[in-house]
């Protein structure tokens, strides 16, 4: 049987619990026992992390050196990463050896039109695509989807070109943007960090999203994929 941690927590909102919960059945079906930790300390711990062959990270806090260092040797070592949204593409916002190993940092999530805000947070839930890429079509973890629309937070992403993009987003350039063109940024891409494979999703804000049926089969897709 093949061990999967959940490393989860952080920003309410994100629904960190939810969204991570919802695969379990999943992951139990596929063979996978399931250890579960709120709070990524537990990277540190040699003893637990070399018995993992999958984290699921979903988690919004500081991290220290030690259990940075933990999480890179042990996905290094094999163990497959995966993770969607903030609970991956913030993560960790001090730690600059964590998003080397990713390939990625969110930045912003543009708003609606002044005019169409009301206060809330759906002032940033936009209605946008999700587009699959030339070889996102051929990747076990895409192949099987087509271009889908949402209407949820747009991640504006700081990203680098060691990665192979499964799919793609486009912010518009509107009137009033300080931005002149339209800016693409990955939307789900995998790279290999050491022997570990690792899968980063942008969408997942929420539990809603994450039922999404393309979101919900990418993300199935990648945990088996990923995992050692």
């Amino acid at each position: 049987m093949k061990r999967t941690l959940i490393v989860r927590g952080g920003r309410p909102a994100h629904q960190p619990v939810e969204t991570t919960e919802y695969f379990r059945d999943f992951l139990e079906s596929a063979g996978f026992s399931i250890q579960v930790s709120d709070s990524p300390t537990i990277y540190s711990d040699k003893s637990v992390m070399s018995k993992i062959d999958l984290i699921i990270q979903c988690i919004e806090s500081d991290i220290d050196e030690q259990s940075t260092q933990g999480l890179l040797n042990a996905v290094a070592d094999g163990t497959g990463f995966v993770g969607w949204h903030g609970g991956v593409l913030v993560g960790f916002p001090r730690s600059e050896a964590y998003y080397q190993m990713i390939g990625g940092k969110f930045v912003a999530h543009p708003a609606k039109a002044p005019a169409e805000r009301s206060g809330n947070e759906d002032d940033f839930f936009i209605p946008h695509t999700i587009e699959i890429t030339p070889e996102g079509k051929l990747h076990p973890i895409t192949q099987q989807l087509k271009d889908f629309e949402l209407i949820t937070e747009q991640y504006w992403l700081l990203t680098d070109p060691y990665m192979h993009v499964l799919a793609t987003t486009t912010q518009l350039a509107r009137e009033g943007d300080p931005w002149d063109s339209e800016v693409t940024s990955p939307a789900m891409w995998v790279r290999k960090w050491g022997k570990g494979k690792i899968f980063i999703c942008s969408p997942g804000h929420n539990l809603d999203v994450v039922k999404n049926d393309s979101v919900t089969t990418a993300i199935q897709n990648g945990l088996i994929w990923a995992s050692r």
